[in-house]
This record gives C-alpha cells, structure tokens and sequence, in this order.
C-alpha cells in the first residue's frame, strides 16, 4: 500500500459539473483529490479487505439474530421499545438488505480492523462506484496508471445485480433523500442508475414531501402510492418520527430493512466483540459501563475512542491516551446518546494524512472500496476522497 503523486486529469472539474458531481469541492477545499492515489497488490485487496469484510458482514448478521433475541440488547441499541416489533419482523421475514460501507484501519500489512459499519444510510457511494472508475479509465489510458493496473471496484454491476434479484422487472421504486443535499442526491441518483438498469421504475421524490393516504399507504410529491422506497434517512431518526407508527400498516417495502437498524448502531461493535473476542479484524469494544469491568482496562490500556451508539461523520468521537484527551471531534450533535468505548488502533499516515477505507457490501459481498484521508485522527465530513488502483 502507497500514496502515490500524480498528475490531476486536464479539465476534470469541468467533466465533474457536467456529470453533477457538484461538491468536488466543499466550502473552498477540495473534496475530491486525485493529486495523488493509493496503490495496493492483488493480494492486500483479495486476502486483507475483500475476504475479511464479507466474513465481517456474515459475522454481523449472527449479532442480529443475537440482538433480536434479547431484550437487553434491544434496550442497548436503543431502539423504541415500541418498534422491537417490526424490526425484528423484518429479520423473521428475510427481508433482504441492499448495501453498506465498513470502514477500516489498514496500513497494507494488515490485518484490517473494523472501526464501524455504516450499514443504513452511506454515502460516498458516487465517488466510489462511479466517479473514481473514470478517473481509472482515463488516467489508464493517458498511461499516468501502468499498464495492467486494476481497480477493486464492481460497485455498479453488483447493484444492478441486487435490485434484479430483489424485485421484478418493472417494479416501481421510489429515492428519497432530504431536499437540497447534493451528496445525499448523488447517491440516491446512483442507486437509480443501477435501478432502472436492472429493469425497474425508479422515482425520486425529497423526503419532506412524502405524505400518508387515508389508508395509511405513503405517498410521493405527485400523489403516488409509494410501493417500495429506498430512504437516505437514518432508521434511529425514522423509528422517532410519527410515520413510524404507520410502516407495519403502510405496505411499503423499505430499503434498507428495519433490522439493519442493529447493524447501522455503533452498539453492535460490543456485542460483535463479546460474540467473536480476539477475532483479529475486530477491535475491543465494551459498553460504557461495561468499561472498566473484567479484561476490559487491560484490553483499553493503550487508549480508547467514545463513541455514542448513534452519530455521523466523527461527530462526538472522543480519542483518549495516556488519560488525557489526544483528539476530539468539535462537532458535538450526538453528545446526548449513549456511549461505547472501542480500543483506539491508530491510523497509519502517509504522507501526513491518515486514510480510512471503506469496503462496500453489496448484498452478503465486498464488491468494491473508496478511501477517505484527513490530518486529524477522526474522519469527518469533509475529509478528502482519494481513488485508488491495484498495480498492475
């Protein structure tokens, strides 16, 4: 694994607007850098992400069916009590899932640790699947790549690949994501892309303007009865929201389901360790007053990362070392929620900045990553993107 200097593509703003890519660059930053990228073997990719992540997700979904067991953990992850019922209907049903990003320590020796699962609502998936496979075209082309370099990235073929396998041809989907987000549009637009592409009616519609029929049925911003719908909003947010009472009784089908509102809780990361202790992609985690009980303070000694069970973007992350505060995130929203506390494994630099990857999960699948990198020890919003290739 290297961060490697390269030549930016002549014009490549311009083909990003021109594409909608249209926050390449955020509040006078870059979002998008290609001035350089990260190279891996085959091997780093197959044996180090690929494989572990796909064992990691299989991991995941027996802490599901552990979660939907127990009252306890359900109280843990914090989800309405009077909601228990559907999210663990959804898992009885075998409701089936869609997508979600890992992401991963990694410093190309391995092995890979997992941080958390962004298992509901990620983004960053344009620039992954799409975005990052022309830069690899092009710069392929121009001979800036060597010949015989690759890229770990079926993102796209396996979502059209999923959407056929989860619906009929010509069902009616509907995207919804919050009004004026360009990030979150992009990846709605993504997911209708691989949609219409598998045969399928794909709608878009803002969230605000979803409404409820006298029958209880949703509906989108021109009265349409909204049969099956993918939201780009968090289920910890939906399960608090009144329509929430209306989901069982609604006949939607939603995507993601119900019960990856385990998966998309930083809670899972404690019962993934009580689960799996010593798994060598795992990281210690601990409920927070489970701390400093057992093994935990030996496990913690050489520091240890808060973090609520609900957040976004490094929100509210807490790095401590050596009792002392080594970095906190000064975004605060998620301060309110309960805590986990995960083993701080620090990320390797290059370069001056720290890479994080995110593996993406494609149905039971790794098919594909992005790397996000930043200063600061916490990955936040506007940490940049970088592409990456598998040398030749």
């Amino acid at each position: 694994m290297h961060r490697i200097p390269l030549p930016e593509r002549p014009d490549w703003r311009t083909e990003a607007e021109k594409l909608g890519f249209t926050f390449a660059d955020m509040y006078g930053e870059p979002y998008w850098d290609e001035t350089s990228a990260y190279s891996f073997t085959l091997a780093q990719i197959e044996d180090d992400i690929e494989d572990p992540s796909t064992a990691l997700h299989a991991m995941c979904r027996e802490a599901v069916a552990r979660v939907i067991a127990s009252d306890e953990l359900m109280q843990r992850m914090d989800i309405p009590r009077a909601h228990w019922d559907l999210v663990a209907q959804s898992w009885h049903d075998a409701e089936p899932e869609l997508y979600g990003r890992f992401d991963l320590a990694y410093d190309g020796h391995g092995p890979a640790k997992l941080l958390e699962y962004n298992a509901d609502t990620p983004t960053s998936l344009y620039e992954s699947a799409s975005f990052q496979w022309l830069w690899f075209e092009q710069q392929l082309a121009a001979r800036v790549l060597p010949q015989g370099s690759d890229q770990f990235n079926g993102v796209h073929e396996a979502l059209v690949a999923r959407f056929a396998e989860m619906f009929a041809p010509d069902t009616d989907l509907h995207f919804a994501a919050v009004a004026d987000a360009p990030e979150d549009y992009a990846t709605v637009e993504t997911m209708a892309w691989a949609a219409r592409e598998a045969g399928l009616g794909a709608h878009y519609t803002d969230l605000d303007k979803i409404g409820i029929t006298e029958g209880g049925q949703f509906t989108d911003s021109e009265d349409r009865v909204i049969g099956a719908l993918f939201k780009l909003y968090p289920w910890e947010d939906l399960l608090r929201d009144p329509f929430a009472d209306q989901i069982a009784a609604s006949g939607c089908r939603f995507i993601e389901p119900a019960w990856k509102a385990i998966l998309s809780n930083k809670a899972i990361l404690p019962v993934l360790w009580q689960m799996f202790e010593g798994h060598p992609n795992l990281l210690p985690a601990f409920f927070e007053d489970q701390a400093a009980l057992g093994r935990a303070p030996d496990l913690l000694a050489q520091g240890y990362v808060t973090k609520p069970i609900f957040s976004r973007e490094g929100q509210s992350v807490t790095i401590h070392q050596n009792g002392a505060v080594l970095e906190s995130a000064t975004a605060r929203a998620y301060d309110q929620h309960p805590k986990i506390i995960q083993a701080y494994h620090p990320l390797p630099v290059f370069a001056e900045m720290r890479p994080v990857i995110g593996a993406w999960m494609v149905g039971e699948a790794c098919v594909g990553m992005g790397l996000r990198e930043d200063r600061s020890r916490i990955t936040q919003d506007l940490s940049r993107f970088k592409p990456h290739f598998i040398e030749g």
